[in-house]
């Protein structure tokens, strides 16, 4: 994948009222983008996700897989707010030529949408093929395809929802509260909330997997063991892993982001909003997903006009989205292959 970036130099109003003086947005794409944009797949990531898809979503995209740069022109964004280049609480704002840290602004997900918007105009992509993303990025991608009904073909989306629950918010809050508890949270550092970030990811982990997993893969072996558990030991591997590639202050933003999402909000209805989308749409529900239930895909379902479901089977939870990459290749494949066949029954 080849690495770029774009800084659009203008302000940009933010949809709760404040604004960014300019932003950039740092982005991978891979392949080569035919002229009627036909092999376009546009990839919106998760809370802690980045741009390096064929990274994290490796079974899924990659030389031999379903979305490969041979076939695909590829492109993922780094999110506005993120830590990985694209501009968020860490960046300078060029008005104080000072980080941002806590006086950066509020950011919904319409602003990550409105921001890749402005990226895509910037690179005349009149069209895209497939928009994909799972959890936040399938928010991105749902809110995406409200906005602007014609622009995706296809549109497939992974262990997400239409409007963030009280559930989702509540695990959200719970990891903030662990972050404000850390007496570094707030100072004008990178390193703020260092100790906090290591506790809410531990928290985020409760949720990203569930009771069966952790049963399967951190149950102890020795009856006699009174300390050190198996599974102590893996929440702070978890919290440990993170703080070495994302901070407090992007992991703050973005999950008050993903606490906004509604596509119902300032419309009609919910419902209306879901219905107005035009792109042919794949909804894939992870079945032991506790933070996302599949009744969330299920309502999605129902309201989107022309859609398939899938449920995938897995251990993992939510994190099934990520961890089960050929199960969910499988389910494309079959939704591309299903998609064929309509269109040589309407040709007929």
């Amino acid at each position: 994948m080849q690495e770029h970036s774009f800084t659009y130099n203008n302000q940009y109003d933010l949809e709760l009222g404040e604004s960014l003086p300019e932003f950039t947005l740092n982005y991978f794409t891979a392949g080569k983008m035919k002229k009627d944009f036909s092999n376009v797949v546009w990839v919106c990531h998760a809370l802690t996700g980045n741009a390096e898809v064929f990274d994290w979503w490796n079974g899924l995209f990659g030389n031999d897989c379903i979305f490969n740069e041979k076939d695909h022109f590829i492109i993922c964004v780094n999110v506005l707010g993120s830590c990985y280049g694209s501009t968020g609480p860490t960046s300078v704002n060029p008005v104080t030529n000072k980080p941002y840290y806590n006086d950066f602004p509020n950011i919904t997900i319409r602003d990550i949408v409105g921001s890749l918007e402005i990226l895509r105009n910037h690179l005349g992509i009149d069209k895209i093929n497939t928009l994909i993303g799972g959890s936040l990025g399938g928010q991105q991608a749902l809110e995406w395809a409200v906005q602007q009904p014609k622009l995706m073909d296809n549109l497939i989306i992974c262990a997400t929802n239409a409007r963030h629950s009280a559930w989702g918010i509540a695990f959200n809050e719970a990891q903030r509260m662990a972050i404000e508890a850390d007496p570094t949270w707030g100072d004008n550092d990178e390193n703020a909330g260092i100790n906090g970030l290591k506790a809410a990811r531990a928290v985020a982990m409760l949720s990203y997997r569930n009771y069966s997993t952790y049963e399967a893969t951190q149950t102890d072996k020795d009856d006699n063991i009174t300390d050190n558990y198996r599974a102590s030991t893996y929440q702070q591997y978890q919290g440990d892993k993170l703080t070495k590639r994302f901070n407090a202050y992007s992991y703050w933003t973005l999950s008050k982001a993903m606490d906004s999402h509604n596509m119902g909000r300032n419309r009609k209805s919910l419902e209306e909003a879901l219905q107005s989308i035009e792109a042919y749409t794949q909804v894939i529900g992870i079945t032991s997903d506790v933070l996302f239930p599949v009744s969330e895909q299920r309502y999605i379902t129902q309201h989107i006009p022309n859609v398939t479901y899938e449920e995938i089977t897995s251990l993992y939870g939510h994190d099934g989205f990520l961890v089960e990459t050929h199960k969910i290749a499988g389910a494309i494949s079959s939704f591309f292959k299903q998609k064929s066949k309509k269109r040589i029954l309407l040709s007929n």
